[in-house]
């Protein structure tokens, strides 16, 4: 809960504020396709995240219990991501999702260009 939102009304609740956002799901996936990733491996197959919010995001599903965090002490320093068994099960059960996405993108793809071309003609 590293929002600190308080008390869930249903599961769907607290799983959506743990994943929540455009960033979490990606971290996920790529954490998942990719092992064990440092820093700069991570931020590289998570393409358009910044820096700072990257490192917002890990802090939040490290302290979900999402991701582990390991620093090795040695100079230059290391640190390496990888998914907990709970960031494991919650990457299973996006998929479905990811599933409906990719089933449904050309048609949500339409949309978003069909309410651009509104907004440009509205002169917005």
């Amino acid at each position: 809960m590293a929002k600190g939102k308080g008390p869930y009304h249903c599961g769907l609740d607290a799983a959506v504020d743990v994943v929540g956002g455009k960033w979490k799901p990606l971290i996920l996936w790529a954490l998942h396709a990719g092992g064990t990733l440092r820093f700069g491996e991570l931020r590289r197959h998570v393409p358009g995240v910044s820096e700072k919010m990257l490192i917002q995001q890990l802090r939040e599903m490290e302290t979900d219990g999402i991701v582990h965090r390991e620093v090795y002490r040695e100079v230059p320093p290391k640190v390496e991501y990888s998914l907990t068994d709970l960031g494991q099960s919650l990457n299973r059960a996006l998929g479905p999702l990811g599933l409906w996405g990719d089933e449904n993108m050309e048609h949500l793809v339409a949309n978003q260009e069909a309410k651009a071309a509104a907004a440009v003609a509205r002169g917005a």
